[in-house]
């Protein structure tokens, strides 16, 4: 049997929950202290902040400071702004970091993996031989649908969407 050892996660694990901090992305901000916070970066409108928890080292989080749950929940000048901390999050950890790829993203409710309702995206940088252990250990791929199927639901949608806006 492969045995996983993600020795790091004791830290997580045993972290102490704070259970006054429910809205933790909106109070972390606010706190005066961007390095305790471990906020790298501020807009007008969102911040950047390294992930506590990181999946890869340099993980960081970009997030609105207006407490909103969905993207669609974003004004147009949080959505260009949030957009612009994202592209210079990836700039700065291509400058400090120097990796070969990156996964950005935003994980939209708990099923989805979103461990907390302010909405923030993800962005993970990635290095040649660094991967997912499913497809190590398990050397599964985990895809529900074929992408045809969903390029069709999504073509179909889009095409809905588009007509009328």
């Amino acid at each position: 049997m492969s045995q996983l050892h993600p020795y790091w996660r004791m830290e997580y694990i045993e972290a102490p929950r704070a259970p006054a901090s429910k809205r933790p992305f909106t109070e972390l901000p606010a706190q005066g202290d961007d390095r305790a916070a471990l906020i790298v970066h501020r807009t007008p409108l969102s911040y950047l902040m390294l992930n506590r928890f990181p999946y890869n080292p340099g993980h960081l989080l970009a997030i609105p400071f207006r407490e909103v749950g969905d993207l669609a929940d974003l004004t147009t000048a949080e959505q260009a702004d949030l957009m612009g901390a994202l592209i210079f999050g990836e700039k700065l950890l291509r400058e400090v970091m120097k990796p070969d790829a990156f996964n950005i993203g935003f994980n939209l409710g708990r099923p989805a993996g979103g461990s907390i309702d302010h909405l923030h995206g993800h962005i993970v940088p990635r290095w040649s031989g660094d991967n997912n252990f499913m497809p190590v250990l398990g050397q599964t791929r985990i895809l529900p649908q074929a992408l045809t199927e969903t390029w069709e639901k999504l073509s179909a949608a889009a095409a809905r969407l588009s007509a009328a806006a």
